[in-house]
């Protein structure tokens, strides 16, 4: 029993950096969450002589378990036809200290949409080398390559990569909460030259519905000022959407989406948008209380 609790705790150590690389992997909280849980019944089967590094032996199982989830996912939404938006990490717009550790499991989501356009070879080959600094000699065996093939992998989605990542967001944190404050203040008064003045020309806005519809991508300033007053009346909970500024939408007390920003040069150019009632519910639980 002693050698197990003991076991245990080594596990627990390692548990926010095996977090880390399944969130990385699967853009969803409770995947990643179940990706890690599912490493401690091999672990626990496990000889102790068998195991010399215990954190990269974790790491590899973890990501042996978030590549199988990642490629079953992937044949469903090809047979269902849409990619919805990755689960982001929300939380309270704030110092709590909880919240920091959270996000810092977190990346952007602007990055994660960008990683759901890899292939579960490269998504993998990219987080655990270019985010974790895996070996090539370890991440080879995962996708069945040649270590040279697996750096080809790795090179091919870093230049994916860079080619589809947004800029860097504005360093002050309290500028961009103020020109997405600035947003839903123009939205609410109905003043479309504001709205098109703090929106990028090359906005874009990816929206998520859920079951409803199949997600759909807008581009450009005066489209998006113009569904933006549709936001009339709602009401705005300020979060931190994987530590960019967001907001939680609500009318009568119920849950109607998530939004997070992408703040450069004091104007928005992404808007990533979840409009599904029942994931916003449970992705903003201890966050946002609703009426049901």
């Amino acid at each position: 029993m002693a050698g197990d609790d003991q076991l245990a705790q080594r596990f627990e150590q390692h548990r926010p950096r095996l977090r880390a690389v399944a969130y990385r992997m699967l853009g969803s909280v409770s995947d990643a969450e179940d990706a890690v849980q599912n490493a401690w019944l091999p672990l626990s089967r496990a000889e102790p002589g068998d195991i010399g590094n215990l954190g990269g032996w974790l790491t590899t199982v973890v990501a042996r378990e978030a590549l199988h989830l990642l490629r079953s996912r992937r044949r469903r939404r090809e047979e269902l036809g849409d990619t919805p938006l990755p689960d982001p990490v929300v939380s309270a717009d704030g110092d709590d200290p909880e919240q920091k550790a959270l996000l810092a499991d977190s990346v952007s989501l602007a990055l994660l949409v960008v990683l759901e356009s890899l292939s579960p070879a490269e998504r993998l080959a990219f987080v655990l080398h270019d985010m974790f600094e895996v070996p090539f000699d370890e991440v080879a065996p995962l996708v069945d390559r040649t270590p040279a093939a697996a750096r080809q992998l790795a090179s091919r989605a870093r230049r994916r990569v860079r080619g589809a990542a947004p800029p860097a967001p504005d360093e002050d944190d309290a500028r961009q909460r103020a020109v997405v404050d600035a947003f839903f203040a123009a939205a609410a008064g109905g003043d479309f030259a504001e709205l098109v003045r703090l929106l990028d020309p090359d906005v874009v806005f990816r929206a998520d519905y859920g079951g409803r519809r199949r997600p759909e991508v807008y581009r450009g300033a005066e489209h998006i000022a113009r569904q933006s007053r549709a936001s009339r009346g709602a009401e705005i909970h300020p979060v931190l959407v994987n530590g960019l500024p967001g907001v939680v939408t609500a009318r009568s007390g119920r849950p109607v989406s998530i939004m997070a920003f992408t703040v450069v040069g004091g104007r928005i150019v992404e808007i990533d948008g979840i409009r599904d009632a029942e994931r916003v519910r449970r992705l903003t639980a201890g966050v946002v209380r609703f009426r049901w």
